[in-house]
């Protein structure tokens, strides 16, 4: 009897959030861009004829911004550009998804997390405060 495990890989990690990427005007999900965000990896999935994956782990995601045209906000839309320290993506861009400020906070959310659980945090030398740590005299 074979003991099959990998089937069972991805239903293992909870999923936070999907969404598909969509036309600015009228908010259909005609394109095939996949975005889906785990506790540790956000995934792009895009392409009907040359699937590509692309992936990003949480701890890596420094900073997080959402922006909505003018448009964009008519149709309930936004982009989540994600500042990564990701070598192949420094920039991840979420364009036209639903419910773009609840992804923005999931993903800045759940960064902190992953950085906290890595022991990965950044940290700012903001120095003592005297004059003499910026000036050399």
């Amino acid at each position: 009897m074979e003991n099959n495990n990998f089937n069972n890989f991805m239903e293992d990690e909870d999923i936070l959030a999907k969404e598909k990427k969509r036309w600015v005007f009228f908010g259909l999900p005609f394109t095939f861009t996949t975005y889906t965000i785990t506790q540790d990896i956000l995934t792009i999935d895009s392409g009907f004829f040359k699937k590509v994956e692309n992936d990003c782990y949480m701890y890596k995601v420094q900073d997080v911004e959402l922006k909505q045209g003018f448009v964009q906000r008519w149709f309930k839309l936004g982009d989540v550009i994600c500042y990564t320290g990701d070598t192949t993506h420094p920039e991840l861009i979420l364009k036209n998804i639903k419910n773009s400020k609840r992804v923005k906070d999931i993903l800045l959310k759940n960064s902190e997390k992953a950085r906290l659980k890595r022991r990965t945090i950044n940290t700012l030398d903001i120095g003592t405060g005297d004059m003499s740590d910026m000036i050399d005299l």
